[in-house]
């Protein structure tokens, strides 16, 4: 890694943290009562969501990185959701090289927290890791969450998780190193879209500023992420960018990648998550949805809105979840059923009609 060598404590001078009081106090309260529950644990286990993004692995890293730092007698380990490898632009984390996959973890958690998520299914193999644990703790930014958990900080404001988790390295005291410094950076470069999506606001910008001050570095998070694809990547790319078509006079972008895409190009299944942004970047498009076919007959569908409309209403309503901006949903079909499915609820979204009763009378048909 090319990280500076300093360490230094996030200044308490500098509080960050939610601006409104009730939020900030609530936020608190969580912190305590998670770092009380880390106290008595000897055993903790630590998992993000199915197909871990940028922000659910830099800020599951970096808590246990947090932990390390605070409480070094603890036996921690970070697990995989999937049977999946950590995807390739994320290995540069450190850490990352350690994490297990939850299927393979015998062990009965005292604690086991989960980042990044709120809803069981969403931990995949990790569920049952949680349900054989003792105490539970939640960290996310995503609302409509079920696990029920002894202690909780979610907060739909905040644009990651790994603000977050920067606050709660602020509260209790460590000293933060330039390797936690990078992994909640990642989180939060990531999950912002490099801090281009509508969820990048004072205090993501904040955070990464303290972030960068105690060794951070932009650039090493840009060149592995954003900087560093493989030629089967780009391939694939370009059958995605050939096909973007768009309806509702060009207010929604759309395109797709098959298994077989996947297969002539080369490309891994994981390096398709970022194709979202290819469909987003079409002009006049306020919302884009990109489609990939995963195995076990099934469709992922990821969707972005560049405007003021709710893509997360849609995701819901196709079983998956999300933010206002930024949202998903897994299918079983194919790619053309998905499409026709999810379209009418789209249409009705960017006409400002009811959606929910879009995908009623499309389910009729």
């Amino acid at each position: 890694m090319t990280l500076s060598k300093g360490r230094m404590m996030l200044p308490n001078s500098a509080v960050i943290g939610p601006q409104d009081a009730d939020e900030l106090k609530a936020q608190l309260e969580g912190f305590a009562q998670i770092a009380a529950l880390i106290e008595q644990a000897g055993r903790i286990a630590l998992c993000a969501h199915t197909s871990p993004d940028g922000d659910a692995l830099g800020s599951e890293l970096a808590m246990a990185q947090i932990i390390g730092e605070r409480w070094p007698e603890k036996d921690v380990v970070c697990l995989l959701a999937d049977d999946a490898p950590v995807p390739r632009i994320y290995k540069f984390l450190d850490g990352s090289d350690k994490m297990v996959p939850a299927s393979s973890y015998e062990g009965d958690p005292d604690l086991f927290m989960a980042l990044d998520l709120s809803v069981y299914h969403r931990l995949s193999n990790g569920e049952s890791v949680l349900r054989r644990s003792k105490h539970v703790a939640v960290m996310d930014h995503h609302p409509f969450g079920n696990i029920v958990a002894d202690a909780s900080v979610v907060r739909p404001a905040a644009a990651a998780v790994g603000v977050i988790v920067a606050e709660f390295a602020q509260y209790v005291g460590i000293v933060m190193t330039p390797v936690i410094a990078q992994s909640i950076l990642c989180a939060i470069m990531t999950d912002t879209g490099r801090f281009q999506y509508q969820n990048s606001d004072g205090e993501s910008f904040k955070v990464a500023s303290l972030l960068v001050d105690c060794g951070a570095s932009p650039s090493e998070v840009s060149l592995n992420v954003y900087q560093s694809f493989r030629l089967q990547f780009l391939h694939l790319k370009s059958l995605v960018m050939g096909r973007i078509c768009t309806f509702e006079q060009g207010r929604i972008s759309y395109s797709y990648a098959t298994q077989n895409d996947l297969a002539r190009t080369g490309a891994d299944l994981d390096e398709s998550d970022g194709l979202i942004d290819v469909v987003r970047s079409v002009e006049g498009s306020e919302v884009a949805l990109f489609l990939k076919a995963v195995p076990g007959g099934k469709v992922r569908g990821n969707l972005r809105s560049k405007g003021h409309y709710d893509v997360s209403t849609v995701a819901r309503l196709m079983g998956g979840g999300g933010h206002r901006a930024a949202a998903g949903f897994t299918y079983v079909g194919s790619i053309d059923e998905a499409l026709s499915s999810v379209l009418p609820a789209l249409r009705a979204l960017v006409n400002d009609e009811d959606v929910e009763n879009a995908l009623e009378c499309r389910s009729l048909r």
